[in-house]
């Protein structure tokens, strides 16, 4: 790994965090842009740094950093009912990422990679929110999952379409 690897995984954790504030509050779950920043570390700087830049944004995030939604931060937003989506970015961005890398660069695998990213951070934030809503998993993927997944898809297509131009730019 050199400065430039790091360079571009801070650069991810930024822009992660940008997107974290642009948020429409629609429950315990917000609307945010972070699902496309998270898939475009992926697209973009391939499966290894993907992960490395969505742990550095976890770990200012749990830190105290104010980088989580609504300019917020601290270790109890990794606790809370948003957590396992928060868990599941590294995820996510590694899922992108690799199948990125296996199909050599094929926009197929970018969405198959994209889409598995997604199902992911579903998957962990529903069991996390499950979890907090006292074990009612149906409450928790209608409130964390059902209302998300035309928007989410619409990301993953956006960030395929930017990440097969930025990739070509970047070639990290």
């Amino acid at each position: 790994m050199n400065a430039r690897d790091v360079s571009f995984a801070g650069l991810f954790a930024a822009l992660t965090a940008v997107g974290a504030q642009i948020t429409v509050p629609i429950g315990p779950v917000p609307f945010t842009l972070q699902v496309l920043l998270v898939l475009l570390s992926g697209l973009v700087l391939g499966s290894r740094l993907g992960l490395l830049s969505q742990l550095v944004y976890l770990v200012a995030g749990a830190v105290g950093f104010p980088v989580f939604a609504g300019f917020s931060g601290g270790f109890a937003h990794i606790y809370g009912p948003t957590g396992g989506y928060l868990l599941a970015f590294p995820i996510a961005a590694f899922l992108a990422g690799y199948l990125t890398e296996k199909s050599g660069d094929n926009v197929w695998g970018m969405a198959l990679g994209s889409l598995l990213g997604v199902a992911a951070i579903y998957l962990l934030g529903w069991l996390r929110l499950g979890l907090f809503l006292a074990g009612d998993f149906e409450k928790a993927f209608a409130l964390g999952v059902l209302l998300f997944v035309p928007f989410d898809v619409l990301k993953a297509a956006v960030a395929v379409g930017i990440g097969k131009s930025v990739r070509k730019m970047v070639e990290v």
